[in-house]
């Protein structure tokens, strides 16, 4: 039941993400291949990395259900574009969702081959985020994860609840579900609030930090 729910919430967050990254591509009016490639590259790029990192074999190469699933999202932006291209709330809504599940699935993956807790949270993050950077640099915006807004840290935040929970005996549909919301509710409430980290200046003139 476990796998099942680990599956389910993979699927959806491959779709979440994909569609976050074909909406920008359509936004920024690539063709059809552009997007889907654009799409495709956020849904595995982090995956694929985690995987790479962690010596085991990467996910979507066992199986075609990933390009299959990024098509579909393909398909759902060309048939809702206009929703989905004329508001920005709706890439952020993907995009949170995606990186919520993401989190949950690379630290599961990290956890289930033996590597501890702080391994896991790190790969978390890297599953959630990394596929969120190769889409801002294939389109030529500055990626998220290195901006002031509240991105990897809310991954970082999510596993660290994730290993109290554990801590506490909750079961891992819990773990789970408490990492995922976490990782939603600072997006939003970043967003919502203007929380950022502190920015780190350096005044050229000077030569001092400012």
């Amino acid at each position: 039941m476990d796998s099942l729910f680990l599956f389910i919430i993979e699927v959806i967050g491959t779709i979440a993400f994909a569609i976050s990254g074909i909406r920008l591509a359509a936004a920024k009016e690539f063709d059809w291949f552009g997007a889907y490639t654009i799409g495709l590259v956020t849904a595995i790029g982090g995956g694929t990395l985690r995987d790479v990192l962690l010596d085991i074999p990467v996910f979507w190469m066992s199986t075609p259900l990933y390009l299959l699933v990024t098509a579909l999202s393909f398909a759902i932006v060309v048939i809702f574009r206009r929703t989905l291209v004329r508001f920005n709330q709706t890439l952020f809504l993907f995009d949170a969702v995606g990186l919520a599940l993401f989190v949950v699935i690379g630290i599961q993956k990290t956890l289930a081959v033996g590597y501890p807790m702080w391994v896991a949270i790190a790969m978390g993050m890297i599953t959630g985020s990394f596929g969120g950077v190769l889409r801002d640099i294939l389109i030529n915006e500055e990626p998220l994860f290195f901006r002031k807004d509240i991105y990897a840290t809310a991954c970082i935040a999510g596993g660290i609840l994730y290993w109290v929970c554990m801590l506490l005996g909750f079961t891992a549909v819990v773990q789970q579900s408490v990492c995922g919301f976490t990782v939603i509710l600072l997006r939003f409430f970043a967003l919502h609030y203007n929380w950022a980290l502190p920015v780190l200046k350096y005044d050229h003139r000077t030569g001092e930090d400012i």
